[in-house]
């Protein structure tokens, strides 16, 4: 997990650009590292960078389920991602059903009672999110799925839709046997593996946005 949560924030340091601001050019010169202040303000009306600049990690959601038709839009831009040689090593089980939700969720609370007192806001162990996008790949494809995964939620935040990249809830449903019934609902194919969950819905939080360390980004010229 930990290899696809670097391969995530790197995509995304590749595209990363300061803070713009359309039409206050001492701002954009003060703010980004451009060639110029006007190239810098036109990058505030580019909507991919737009999406990307603000995506941030949600972990707080309202109940409203996401509506099928996002979702298969989400998915078709992960999907549309690039991977080694095509091989689009990935398998997609978008969930959709509440209940099957509510049941893991149970087996979770089952393992750790303790859990709404540490946690008072606590609704379901994928930070509460009402969907799921579970991804899975078959031995040497996690690159090729942190690509997926990026484009899923750079997909998601320009809908107005929140996600999270969840490990946690993945150790645990391999680790509980209690807990086997979710995987196998997945079906996924003989030799592929759930690596990561990306939590999804309407965002019940704004938080800022964290430090970015621009110091380990060098220009070989």
């Amino acid at each position: 997990m930990k290899k696809i949560l670097l391969t995530l924030a790197a995509i995304a340091a590749v595209f990363s650009l300061s803070q713009c601001c359309s039409g206050d050019v001492e701002k954009c010169k003060k703010g980004a590292d451009c060639q110029n202040a006007e190239q810098c303000c036109q990058t505030a009306d580019n909507q991919v960078i737009k999406a990307i600049m603000e995506r941030r990690s949600i972990r707080k959601y309202k109940d409203t389920p996401v509506e099928h038709e996002k979702l298969a839009t989400i998915v078709k831009c992960g999907i549309n991602a690039p991977s080694g040689i095509n091989k689009q090593p990935w398998e997609i089980r978008v969930v959709e059903s509440q209940e099957l939700i509510n049941q893991v969720n149970e087996v979770y609370k089952k393992a750790n009672p303790d859990i709404m007192e540490k946690d008072p806001s606590f609704k379901n162990m994928f930070r509460n999110a009402p969907n799921l996008i579970c991804v899975a790949t078959a031995q040497g494809g996690n690159l090729d799925c942190g690509l997926l995964g990026e484009n899923m939620m750079l997909a998601a935040q320009s809908m107005g839709l929140g996600t999270c990249c969840l490990g946690g809830p993945v150790r645990f449903l391999k680790d509980n046997a209690d807990a086997k019934f979710f995987l196998d609902k997945l079906g996924f194919s003989e030799g592929y593996e759930l690596i990561y969950i990306l939590a999804i819905g309407y965002p019940d939080e704004s938080p800022d946005a964290k430090p970015r360390d621009e110091s380990k980004v060098q220009y070989i010229k």
